[in-house]
Order: C-alpha cells, then sequence, then structure tokens
C-alpha cells in the first residue's frame, strides 16, 4: 500500500491532472468575481482547501472545486515525492533540480504571502503625521481612555468580527459590559427626519444615536468602494449606561464611567510603527487637457526617536519608500491642493510582507536551471558531432 501510494503521488499523470484543475480553479475563480468581487473571489477559490461556484442569483452550490491551498500544497507533494522516488540525483539533472526547487518556493512564497502578507493605507494631508495605517477591509471597536498629559491613551480593541447580535462582550480592563443589539456588514448613517422617521425610534438613546437613524445596504464587492459597517451597542456597568450606534462614518463619542471618560470609536484597524512620517508636499500632475496622472509625488519626512534618524524622502510611481520591514507604495492623490489655500492629501498603500524576496529567489532558481540544463544538453550534442570529410 505505501508503495502504490508513493507511486500515485509521485506520478506525472497526478501533474497533468493538478495542472488541469488549477486553470478550472482559475476559470470559475474569475466567473465568481463578476458577482463576488475580486476580494472575496480570492478568499473563496483560491485562499481556501474546498471552494464551491454557484452561478450568479443562485442559493445553491453547483461545482465544487478543490481550493488553491490543497492544489498547491498537492503539487509540492508531487514535485517532492517524485524526486525522493524517481529521480537520480546526477550532474546531468541538476538544471531540472534546479527549476523544480525555483517552482517549489515560487509555491511555497505565495502561501507565506497570503499567511503573513499585510496591507493597509496611510492617508493625511500637508503637514499631517501618522504612526499609523488603517485597513482597507477590517474594522474594530475602540475604547480609549486619557492616562495623563503625559502619558499614551490606554487602548481597549474589540474586532468588528465579534460583533454579533445578541453577543455579550467583557474586557477586563473595561468597567462595563458590551451588549451587542444589531450589527450591519454594510449601512449608511444618515440623520432622523421628523416627519419621514416620525414611526421609526433613533438608531439609539445615547450620544449622537439619538439623532440618527441607521440604514442597512447590500455589501459592496468592487474595487473602487468599501462597506461601512455599523452597530448598536448596549454598555452596563453596576447599571445601564444606554445604546449607543457606532459606525466608522461617526465620529468618537463619549461615555463617563465612575468619574473616568472613556471615547468610543468603531474605525479601520490600525497597525502603529514604530517611526512617524510627516507629509511636507504633494505634486499632483495630469497631461495637459485631460484627467490622466502624470505624475503623482509624495515629500515626507521621516523620523525614528529609537535610530535618531531624521531625513526628507520622495514617494511616486514606481518609486517606493521601504523601510523597517514596509513598503509604501503612491496609491492616491487628493485634488484639494488644486484649489487656493487648500491642502493637498494623498494616501500611500503600505504593504508588509516578510516573504517578498521569495518569488524572486524562485523565478532566479527557475531561469538558471533552465539555462543549465539547455547548456547541458547543447554541450552533449556538440560532443556527439562527427567531423565532416570533405
Amino acid at each position: 500500500m505505501i508503495s502504490k501510494l508513493f507511486q500515485f503521488l509521485s506520478s506525472l499523470r497526478l501533474t497533468v491532472v493538478l495542472l488541469g484543475l488549477g486553470v478550472v480553479v482559475v476559470f470559475f475563480g474569475t466567473l465568481g468575481q463578476t458577482s463576488d468581487g475580486l476580494y472575496v473571489a480570492q478568499e473563496r477559490y483560491f485562499r481556501s482547501w474546498f471552494a464551491y461556484w454557484t452561478p450568479h442569483g443562485s442559493a445553491f452550490p453547483v461545482v465544487p472545486l478543490p481550493g488553491g491551498y490543497l492544489l498547491g500544497t498537492m503539487l509540492v507533494i508531487n514535485l517532492l515525492v517524485a524526486h525522493f522516488t524517481r529521480f537520480k540525483w546526477t550532474w546531468s539533472k541538476s538544471g531540472i533540480f534546479l527549476t523544480h526547487i525555483g517552482i517549489i518556493l515560487l509555491l511555497l512564497g505565495q502561501l507565506a504571502t497570503d499567511m503573513l502578507a499585510r496591507e493597509s493605507i496611510m492617508s493625511f494631508r500637508e503637514g499631517d503625521t501618522r504612526n499609523y495605517s488603517e485597513s482597507s477591509m477590517d474594522f474594530e471597536l475602540v475604547f480609549l481612555r486619557s492616562a495623563g498629559s503625559n502619558t499614551l491613551d490606554q487602548v481597549v480593541s474589540i474586532p468588528a468580527s465579534r460583533l454579533k447580535p445578541g453577543a455579550e462582550l467583557r474586557q477586563e480592563l473595561l468597567p462595563f459590559a458590551i451588549r451587542v443589539k444589531e450589527a450591519y456588514e454594510n449601512a449608511r448613517i444618515r440623520l432622523r427626519a421628523p416627519v419621514m422617521d416620525s414611526n421609526r425610534p433613533p438608531a439609539a438613546t445615547q450620544g449622537v444615536g439619538a439623532r440618527i437613524v441607521i440604514d442597512e445596504q447590500p455589501p459592496t464587492r468592487t474595487m473602487d468602494a468599501r462597506n461601512v459597517p455599523a452597530a448598536v451597542i448596549e454598555l452596563s456597568g453596576p447599571s445601564s449606561l444606554g445604546t449607543w450606534a457606532l459606525s466608522g462614518e461617526l465620529k468618537s463619542q463619549t461615555v463617563t464611567v465612575e468619574g473616568t471618560e472613556w471615547r468610543l470609536e468603531y474605525r479601520p484597524v490600525r497597525d502603529y510603527k514604530p517611526f512617524a512620517l510627516t507629509l511636507l508636499k504633494t505634486t499632483h500632475e495630469t497631461y495637459p487637457g485631460t484627467d490622466i496622472p502624470k505624475n503623482f509625488q509624495s515629500r515626507v519626512r521621516l523620523r525614528n526617536t529609537e535610530s535618531h534618524e531624521d531625513r526628507e524622502v520622495d514617494i511616486y510611481m514606481n518609486s517606493p519608500l521601504r523601510y523597517g520591514g514596509y513598503t509604501f507604495f503612491q496609491y492616491q492623490m487628493g485634488k484639494e491642493q488644486l484649489a487656493d489655500g487648500g491642502r493637498g492629501t494623498s494616501a500611500l498603500q503600505v504593504v508588509r510582507n516578510p516573504s517578498w524576496i521569495t518569488p524572486y529567489l524562485g523565478c532566479i532558481l527557475v531561469g538558471v536551471g533552465l539555462l543549465v540544463q539547455f547548456l547541458l544538453h547543447l554541450t552533449k550534442f556538440i560532443a556527439r558531432r562527427k567531423p565532416q570529410v570533405a
């Protein structure tokens, strides 16, 4: 049985089947983008072990599929087992070995990127300083307490994924419990209209929630828009502190408990960094008579108190800033600076990928392996040629 198992795992037929299934998954994953959007399709078809394709408008899965993780894992196993059972370690096969090692690095590098890579956005105006970037998709409920003029705020963060209707959350650092009344994946906040909303109660009893209503919206899947989640929670200490409406569109609200003031925020997840960037100047140039970008450029000041580093850097298209394990790309540029007296705005895409060098190494090994194998065959071919007799 073990011999048959190794024979199956090392067979070339399995390689062909896995590559064919990869083409099928890419095909259905591309179809899935039309209804689910790019990010959801990536999670469903390529960052999973098993997947299924559902036609648009249908509630039932139709085509079961292997996920990208399963296909990648099986391809790596297939290559490794084939090398240990079928290939002989000889100099004449060195190019093949290098090529296969490069392919394995590419597969493992993609897995490491999916597991470890993080992307976020750093947005600011000219003159603003940021030491954090924000997620474009994930939100968190944050409670902040000022610990004094010379001390940083105490921050208690709760992921939005835990805000489920009916859930009761407790944190030992908070003097109150949190009961989730309502939660929305995507919602729009508007002021309560006395006539139109006469039969509709306010979203909450405390803070700004007493003056607004929450309209649930269908989740958006497009790349140029994002969901803005909202929730209604009840805070309860020794007694109820009322209900509070939270949204990514609302500013922070304040609640006082036992003489201590806490601020409530529902905001994108933040990634704090040990250094800070100050936006000094933005350059927004387009081709004459069009809106086509010609040059988007941000001049920032990088300050790191730990390393005593203080310098200015230009970030523009195809010229990112790499520092501290992060890569800062010029992502978007606002047009406010075109108006008289307006401050320019810039958005930098911040990428942290510890395995960023793996694809480069994999491609180099594949290229070197193919070149070595070609030269070995060429050398043998030249050596076998017989001299022509006149």
